[in-house]
């Protein structure tokens, strides 16, 4: 099993003709090794072309109608990003994941007020994607470093998913399903969100949560975990050295008022029973040990 997403997921590239949707879905077709998952694109204007022989679409609706699409990923510029996104609701996409940086907080807000009585789940933006190894990646990672196995990784940054993720494979240790839930200050899934889908699936034995400062979504999810998880967590928070009110690296990581410092949110974890390390070159090596 796995969470979000899988070898029968069906992928529209929202902005396919653009050069980074582009060139995201042709290593993304690849890895997929044969497997049809990326059955459509969309760019308006552009309905009837082929990228990489798959078919274009001017709207999400007439993709969804055609071939069955059931995920959407978005690469479209930040000012249409939100209404991209909005598209994909509409159309019922079961999975929208927006990799999109830049997208203006305001038209975030509104996206996400138009979504609450929607079912579609959002992933992003400003997120490095979702993989299944060895069924599908839908985003920006490096496919290679995947391998197939039962340890969940939850994280909002790109860069040190891909540090655990490498860590885990020479550890021999696989990924179930790896999520970037991205580090913009509105978006969609939190870790709280996809720590509970990877309590619930039974093909994961274990979860890697990376974090970082600013917000909450750290402490509450390491509240729920205290209270729920049945499986060993092993997390990291990114940002112990930042200064306070001073932005590093994604938009939603400052400390504001005090508050969302690496520390508290260190703290929180351990008193969760979550086994944290200050040294992200430990973290594969102490989810090994999680496992026994």
């Amino acid at each position: 099993m796995s969470i979000l997403i899988n070898q029968n997921s069906r992928v529209v590239t929202q902005g396919i003709t653009g050069k980074t949707g582009e060139f995201h879905t042709r290593h993304c077709v690849a890895y997929a090794l044969g497997r049809q998952c990326f059955v459509a694109g969309v760019t308006p204007g552009k309905g009837g072309q082929h990228v990489e022989g798959i078919p274009v679409f001017d709207t999400v609706a007439e993709a969804r109608d055609t071939t069955g699409a059931n995920v959407s990923v978005v690469y479209v510029p930040p000012r249409f990003a939100a209404a991209a996104i909005d598209e994909a609701v509409e159309a019922g996409m079961d999975v929208v994941i927006c990799i999109t940086e830049g997208v203006p907080v305001k038209d975030m807000i509104l996206t996400r007020y138009k979504m609450h009585d929607k079912q579609t789940i959002l992933v992003g933006p400003n997120c490095p994607g979702v993989i299944t190894p060895e069924e599908v990646k839908i985003g920006i990672m490096p496919g290679y470093i995947h391998k197939r196995g039962r340890v969940g990784v939850v994280s909002r940054s790109g860069t040190l998913t891909y540090e655990v993720v490498d860590q885990l494979t020479r550890l021999d240790l696989g990924q179930s399903t790896c999520v970037g839930t991205g580090g913009d200050p509105v978006n969609g899934l939190k870790h709280l969100d996809v720590m509970k889908m990877f309590n619930d699936d039974s093909d994961t034995e274990g979860v890697v949560m990376v974090g970082e400062i600013g917000g909450s979504d750290e402490e509450a999810c390491a509240a729920w975990v205290k209270e729920h998880m049945t499986k060993p967590v092993v997390g990291f928070i990114a940002g112990v050295t930042a200064p306070p009110g001073k932005r590093m690296g994604h938009a939603g990581a400052i400390i504001s008022g005090g508050k969302g410092t690496a520390n508290e949110k260190i703290a929180a974890m351990e008193e969760a029973g979550i086994r944290v390390t200050r040294n992200p070159g430990d973290i594969g090596k102490l989810m090994k040990e999680a496992l026994g």
